[in-house]
């Protein structure tokens, strides 16, 4: 999949719910209450921000492997699998769960 796609995909997930507004022109990403909670990184590759549960149940269910964005690895943040990018009623509900999560954050 390409990286315009992917990036196609989190428009129509984000699209979709009122919480979200998509950002970033060149490095798309979603953010709420001063905290990012998505992102597309240069490799098309797209990373959600979940808390610590979030973080264990996606594991358990899909692996969470960790995001790389600029070679850093993105604290809090899973790879989505390529395998799950097709389903986006599953990303809206990953996403709105990392938008739960910041929300949960003392605001930036």
């Amino acid at each position: 999949m390409t990286r315009e796609e992917v990036i196609q995909i989190l428009d129509e997930v984000v699209a979709k719910n009122p919480n979200f507004e998509r950002k970033g022109k060149t490095m798309p990403y979603t953010s709420a209450n001063g905290h990012m909670f998505s992102q597309v990184n240069k490799a098309g590759e797209l990373g959600i921000r979940l808390s610590k549960t979030d973080t264990e149940d996606f594991d358990a269910n899909y692996g969470a492997n960790p995001f790389l964005s600029y070679g850093a690895t993105m604290r809090e943040y899973v790879l989505i699998p390529q395998n799950l990018l097709q389903d986006k009623d599953l990303i809206g509900t990953w996403l709105q769960k990392g938008y739960e999560h910041v929300m949960s954050l003392p605001p930036k």
